[in-house]
């Protein structure tokens, strides 16, 4: 009940945000908390560390930017579009990188992950380091012009939400339950009798899908895709959201998202802010220091919240809670 209430207000602050700040920025957020959930969905759920998840981030959003731009495709068949790419990827590299464990599977996703990267770099269709510009957004249905931020704003929270819901999904249905056995003891679910490998591979596909989503929605909004996005800085840029919210935690990675992306584009106006009021020039220098930053607070959560910001809220409730 509790977990419900405060979906509630979230989904209330976030019909009530365009009207308050900037809905590009907050279209932005919103498709980065979706691509953490998404990656939070193997590490959280399945104990899967890729490096690689930016290849689907990246991936789809040059497929949706290819399919609404050069192909004339509609919106909707756009962002299927980059869904169904970063399936394909994620079908590809899965079922080469589940035959290891551990460090090697991580390793296996980031190779990967980089030969999308130099892929998008020679291949004529990405635009090479100038990327793929001029991206339309279309129009919902053939009728609504998402020319308008405000209207589009509310179209991809709807996303978001959906891709939310079926996270929600998926972690609480018995394939959910599956997934949460072989994190916590491969051998055992073997000896149930359970194809691991198998739930493996679906739990990545679904995960690289979702991810999918996120970067095609995201080239919708900005009407560009960058070679960043397929960079493997990316890939930890995820998993630094992931970790700082709450790896295994629904609504920690949308809060981690939401706190480092705040940062690395409003760390500048906080710094100038600062100087300003406190006389202290140094502040004014803050937006250059993003990475460091960012970087502090990574270590001071690993030092003071083990578990993440969300994963220490709830553990703290838990331990309050009676025997």
């Amino acid at each position: 009940m509790n977990k419900n209430i405060g979906y509630a207000i979230a989904l209330a602050i976030a019909l009530a945000a365009p009207f308050v700040g900037y809905p590009v920025f907050l279209m932005k957020l919103l498709c980065f908390s979706l691509f953490a959930c998404a990656f939070n969905l193997l590490i959280g759920y399945t104990g899967l560390l890729s490096f690689g998840h930016a290849a689907f981030f990246g991936g789809a959003g040059y497929c949706a930017g290819h399919a609404l731009k050069v192909l004339g495709w509609p919106f909707e068949l756009g962002l299927l579009a980059g869904v169904a790419g970063a399936a394909l990827i994620g079908l590809v590299m899965g079922s080469l990188a589940i035959r290891r464990q551990g460090i090697y599977f991580s390793m296996i996703t980031l190779a990967l992950a980089q030969m999308v990267y130099f892929g998008a770099l020679r291949a004529p269709l990405t635009g090479g380091e100038d990327g793929l510009q001029g991206v339309p957004r279309g129009k919902l249905l053939g009728v609504i012009d998402l020319a308008n931020d405000t209207t589009l704003y509310f179209v991809v929270l709807a996303i978001c939400v959906a891709g939310f819901a079926l996270i929600v999904r998926t972690v609480h249905s018995p394939f959910g339950q599956v997934l949460k056995a072989i994190k916590e003891n491969e051998p055992r679910a073997v000896s149930l009798g359970y194809d691991v490998d198998k739930y493996k591979l679906m739990a990545f596909v679904l995960s690289a899908a979702l991810a999918g989503l996120a970067g095609a929605t995201k080239t919708v909004v900005l009407g560009f895709e960058t070679l960043t996005d397929v960079h493997w800085t990316m890939s930890g840029l995820v998993i630094l959201m992931t970790l700082v919210g709450g790896m295994g935690t629904l609504a920690g990675p949308m809060l981690g998202a939401i706190i480092i992306i705040l940062l690395e584009n409003k760390l500048g106006d906080i710094g100038t802010f600062l100087a300003a009021n406190t006389g202290v020039e140094w502040f004014s220098t803050l937006g250059e220091a993003v990475s460091m930053v960012t970087g502090l607070i990574f270590v001071a959560c690993v030092l003071l919240f083990r578990r993440g910001i969300v994963g220490e809220i709830v553990a703290r409730f838990d331990t309050r809670k009676p025997a």
